[in-house]
């Protein structure tokens, strides 16, 4: 039970502020865009990219956890998909081959797609990403099994390196789509970083043994009028950095294991020694079973 870095809305670095509002976004957030245009555009920018690294780097900082969110553009001719978060991003395709060929280049490395939400898509686009998953990455996906029979040893032995995670009954009919019941994402949906805490102890406190993989979202949520007071500074200065202390206290005290951490995402993965502290709590959990062989 090793503890995996995430990233939270991982494609975001590629926000576009030239694209169009993505369509889940409620309507005086497309009244403001319609009147303020590209200077709206540019201050959601700075309260909907969540991270400053693409893929490839933060695949190389030790991310393997991707939160992914899929969309379809209004009138798109080309019926494309691409990454959103409030405004679009990059195009689907493009970020999963970025991830391949990482995976290419380091066989025994392996990551967790999370496919946790979809906006404006029908049956032909959910046909057309699973397509998209088998052509890119063939069998380096490993079909959904018991959560617990997921070693490194046995996805070594198979050559298997991605794990689809797909929120949608889609993934009842292909082999490769893991359910997305079993990759839980407790979400704590608030600006004060005391409940967040308490959230997140609780989660893992009822995770007990589910049989399935776990998230703990070490992530605050901006209110509107959180956004409001700090609408030019943007989501990284007025909330992340002023909470990271306290929150980065709060990995250093957790355990891997069954009853522990599985998953941990933030926003900004670089900032302070978030990643370096993850990996020690697999340090930790070696010299456990060091102690007991």
């Amino acid at each position: 039970s090793l503890v995996f870095l995430g990233s939270h809305d991982s494609f975001s670095f590629y926000i576009d502020e030239a694209s169009p509002v993505g369509p889940e976004q409620p309507e005086t957030v497309q009244n403001f865009v319609s009147v303020f245009g590209t200077v709206a555009k540019k201050l959601m920018r700075k309260w909907l990219a969540t991270q400053t690294m693409n893929f490839t780097s933060q695949l190389g900082a030790g991310i393997r956890y991707f939160d992914l969110r899929i969309s379809t553009k209004p009138r798109d001719p080309d019926n494309e998909l691409y990454f959103a978060h409030g405004l679009f991003s990059a195009k689907v395709k493009e970020g999963l081959e970025e991830i391949n060929a990482f995976l290419t280049d380091h066989p025994k490395e392996v990551v967790f797609l999370d496919f946790n939400h979809f906006y404006g898509m029908q049956k032909c686009h959910h046909e057309k990403l699973v397509q998209m998953l088998k052509d890119t990455y063939g069998n380096k996906m490993c079909p959904a099994i018991f959560a617990h029979e997921v070693t490194l040893q046995y996805l070594w032995e198979k050559e298997h390196q991605v794990l689809v995670f797909y929120h949608s009954p889609v993934a009842v009919e292909v082999a490769f789509l893991w359910p997305g019941q079993m990759m839980p994402a407790p979400w704590a949906n608030t600006t004060d970083t005391e409940k967040l805490i308490q959230f997140l102890q609780a989660s893992i406190t009822e995770r007990r043994k589910k049989g399935s993989f776990f998230i703990s979202q070490v992530v605050l949520t901006p209110k509107a009028s959180t956004v409001v007071k700090g609408v030019a500074s943007g989501l990284r200065e007025t909330i992340t950095e002023r909470a990271l202390p306290a929150m980065m206290e709060w990995v250093r005290t957790q355990k891997a294991g069954e009853s522990g951490v599985n998953i941990i995402t933030a926003d900004f993965v670089e900032l302070g020694d978030f990643i370096s502290t993850v990996i020690k709590l697999n340090y930790a959990l070696d010299e456990c079973e060091d102690d007991t062989t």
